[in-house]
């Protein structure tokens, strides 16, 4: 039985031939080919700026070093999202704390937001920074929320992990247009792939050096950030404790190849959702809700049970799904019912939105090259296993 996964990389022979093409240059790290590839990303969605490092983790991480965050600050994102969302904060020393999520798209709630920033704001514990995470690919409603951060003073770092390709009203996501910084991932399951990297991208200059700092060690070549004249040629200065997040010349050339097909796997992913939203119709499952002011990348396609109407428990469903199979998965399990942050004072119960989310949500397969028997054979085997 042939299985078919939630999620994997579409790799063509130019994009093999571009790696070969690095592998046999004078530079496999630190080369050329990042630089082109940071460009074509930072051109695509309109910003002025982009540093490539080996995850989006270290992106999220780098973005909230540049921001300053610091012990005695506060960083707020979502329940409903992988842990480094959240760990970036913890990773600078930052306490940490989370916003529920809106019914509908699954992102962050503004007016959830809202209400959340008036009440810290009264206890003299506003956020330093907010990252909202554009879920499955959606953005959230960042008009409203660059608002907010303005009106309190606050940083914003999109996690933009599932959006590349995506668009928020006339803006590709990216763009910066609402945001101080945007973190991409290019993990294999990702629209763009560079087998593991990320990226951020901000309009900032200033951000922008620190960036370039933090992603090699806090070393600058740079003369104006320098304590002393340059000794020669050489010379470089550790002005900042950075790390080593350095991305490869080969894993830049898989991504500078893969951007050349970004909007061909967007459409085909809207292909995917439009076939999937006409077949799972009329079915005991909520199907994913678009805001007309978005138009979504679709990294996941997440359907969620109406378990009032289905004679199966989720671990059920989800279960017969693997044995007839289909790669389903869960994305994510609430960050703050993880036992770290449980230890930090969180608990069930805290966040009833994204915890019922979880309680009926499953991933069902969505990348650009399923065939369509094998989207077919999707289809047949989640309408046999609730109907």
């Amino acid at each position: 039985m042939k299985y078919i996964p939630y999620g994997r990389q579409d790799i063509s022979q130019e994009d093999v031939q571009a790696v070969v093409d690095v592998l046999q240059s004078d530079w496999l790290t630190q080369g050329p080919t990042i630089e082109q590839f940071e460009k074509k990303v930072a051109e695509y969605c309109g910003t002025k700026y982009a540093v490539a490092v080996n995850s989006a983790t270290s992106a999220l991480h780098i973005a909230c070093m540049a921001a300053g965050l610091g012990q005695e600050d506060i960083l707020w994102t979502t329940p409903n999202t992988f842990v480094a969302s959240a760990n970036c904060g913890r990773y600078c020393g930052a306490a940490v704390d989370f916003v529920d999520i809106d019914f509908r798209t699954y992102n962050m709630s503004v007016e959830k937001l809202e209400q959340k920033l008036v009440d810290a704001k009264k206890k003299g514990k506003l956020p330093k920074i907010i990252v909202p995470v554009h879920f499955s690919g959606q953005s959230c409603e960042m008009g409203r929320i660059s608002e907010l951060a303005k009106e309190y003073g606050l940083t914003v770092i999109e996690d933009a992990s599932h959006a590349i390709g995506a668009r928020y009203k006339d803006q590709k996501v990216g763009s910066c247009a609402y945001s101080d910084m945007t973190v991409f991932s290019f993990h294999p399951v990702k629209i763009v792939t560079t087998a593991e990297g990320g990226m951020v991208l901000t309009n900032n200059p200033g951000l922008y050096e620190k960036l370039i700092q933090f992603r090699s060690h806090g070393i600058t070549r740079n003369p104006e950030l320098m304590t002393e004249k340059a000794h020669g040629p050489w010379y470089y200065q550790q002005i900042d404790l950075g790390y080593n997040y350095r991305i490869t010349d080969i894993q830049a050339a898989l991504g500078l190849s893969q951007m050349d097909r970004l909007d061909e796997f967007v459409t085909r992913r809207q292909a995917i959702a439009e076939k999937y939203n006409e077949e799972l119709q009329g079915l005991p499952i909520i199907l994913p809700w678009q805001h007309p002011e978005t138009y979504s990348a679709y990294h996941l396609y997440v359907i969620c049970l109406e378990e009032d109407k289905i004679e199966k428990t989720h671990k059920q469903v989800f279960e017969e799904l693997r044995q007839a199979g289909i790669g389903v998965n869960l994305h994510y399990i609430p960050v703050h019912t993880q036992p770290y942050y449980q230890q930090l004072g969180f608990d069930w119960g805290d966040f009833p939105v994204s915890e019922y989310y979880y309680s009926t949500a499953i991933s069902i397969p969505m990348y650009s090259a399923i065939t369509e028997e094998e989207q077919d054979k999707v289809i047949r085997a989640i309408k046999e296993v609730l109907l």
